[in-house]
């Protein structure tokens, strides 16, 4: 079995026999903050588990250079699940937002794990789920509610350790990271930033928010979701 210094959460429950197999076809790879990684054809021959660090999946409008961020990735996520199941190129970009380390695999292992494996099942098919809920999540919250009640409710998220992507997620990210996050601009960003800390709601220091009446932005986000 590889020596390996890092043993990530998805197989804390796992048999041996597995755990064994899925670190000896796993290839570990390091990427510097600020890369742009992975083409179409890296993504149809490999699939990546984070280790370390963060990179994040997002579209981009060439016209006008707006962003849209689709996810932060961090220890334990997958990626890129969507040409794992159908074998076609997923139109997507990706920079690495911390130094990180990826476990790198064999896309067809990973299929074959799919097709055979219950284990690997038991860890795959509820974090299939959890993306799907969370993709839904940013459908609505796009739809229904203006920046400031999106970055409330992200905020209540943030240090929430139940909420699958959001918990911890704004940890040293910049405001426009965080804009891009909720569809939007940094300057709008900062204004509703900027209104929650006269409302006494946050505190901010250098790319870190922290809640300092908790039960007062619980409220105005209850508010929120049933006007």
């Amino acid at each position: 079995m590889k020596t390996k210094p890092y043993d990530i959460e998805l197989l804390h429950d796992v048999d041996k026999d597995f755990k064994e197999e899925f670190y000896r076809c796993s290839k570990t790879l390091n990427y510097a903050k600020g890369s742009s990684l992975f083409c179409a054809d890296d993504l149809l021959k490999y699939f990546y588990i984070i280790v370390e660090g963060r990179v994040k999946t997002y579209q981009l409008n060439f016209e006008n250079s707006k962003e849209q961020t689709l996810f932060i990735y961090k220890r334990g996520d997958m990626f890129d699940v969507v040409s794992l199941l159908d074998e076609k190129p997923h139109e997507v970009m990706y920079e690495v937002l911390e130094d990180c380390k990826v476990l790198q695999f064999p896309i067809q292992k990973v299929r074959y794990w799919i097709d055979n494996n219950a284990t690997f099942n038991r860890i795959f098919f509820p974090y299939i789920a959890a993306k799907m809920r969370h993709v839904e999540s940013l459908a609505s919250e796009l739809s229904l509610y203006d920046v400031k009640e999106r970055l409330m409710h992200l905020l209540l998220e943030n240090i929430n350790p139940n909420s699958a992507f959001k918990y911890k997620l704004l940890q040293n990210l910049s405001n426009s990271e965080i804009s891009k996050l909720l569809g939007t601009v940094r300057h709008v960003v900062e204004r509703a930033i900027k209104e929650l800390k006269q409302e006494k709601i946050i505190h901010t220091s250098r790319k870190n928010i922290k809640v300092i009446n908790l039960q007062k932005l619980l409220e105005k986000t209850i508010k929120m979701l049933h006007k």
